[in-house]
């Protein structure tokens, strides 16, 4: 009877450990999806748009858009995004990933 639940502990045991272990590895491809994601966004925005006037004039605004965690929209960030989006239809990013990416302008 001793040797059966040592065994079933030990199963219990690698189970949880493999549970573990997969939550970790899926939790770190989201994480890694995101930061790709931002890294794209930002990368496309610069080298496209690093010279745009209405863009560069959208800076601050960006700066509070993020530092408010998109409480703050100003009329410029809103303009920029709007310019962005049809300027590069097909970029991929939130407005947080595009205002990060106008403030590495």
């Amino acid at each position: 009877m001793n040797l059966f639940r040592t065994f079933g502990l030990a199963a219990l045991l690698a189970l949880s450990g493999t549970a573990a272990a997969t939550s970790f590895v899926v939790t770190t491809d989201a994480v890694v999806g995101a930061v790709g994601a931002t890294s794209e966004a930002t990368s496309d925005v610069s080298s496209s748009f690093g010279d745009d006037k209405i863009v560069l004039a959208a800076r601050d605004d960006a700066a509070a858009f993020v530092a408010s965690q998109g409480d703050i929209r100003g009329v410029r960030l809103e303009a920029a995004l709007q310019h962005i989006r049809q300027q590069a239809p097909t970029l991929q990013g939130d407005d947080m990933q595009l205002a990060s990416a106008i403030l590495s302008l």
